[in-house]
């Protein structure tokens, strides 16, 4: 195994976390600026529309794969400063 990629697994796995918070409160945010009150609706929350339940997952969905990938990226870049190779 690389020394990029060994020191990469604990950096990803950390920013891993990270970027779950951070994409959690990022979609809470865009939850109530879209004009909604309260939270998100869940795939069995039995007062909200398919419509709504449907439109908050694609919006979580989009919001976390943006999140992840630029967290990932940018661990990848950080381990590349560090050691000079790109992680695999």
């Amino acid at each position: 195994m690389k020394a990029s990629t060994v020191a990469y697994k604990p950096v990803g796995m950390a920013l891993g976390t990270l970027g779950g918070v951070l994409a959690g409160v990022a979609f809470k945010q865009l939850w109530k600026r879209l004009g909604h009150e309260g939270d998100a609706p869940d795939a069995t929350d039995e007062d909200r529309t398919w419509r709504e339940i449907l439109i908050a997952a694609v919006l979580q969905g989009a919001v976390f794969a943006v999140v992840k990938a630029a967290i990932d990226r940018g661990g990848a870049v950080a381990v590349r400063r560090l050691t000079g190779t790109w992680p695999d």
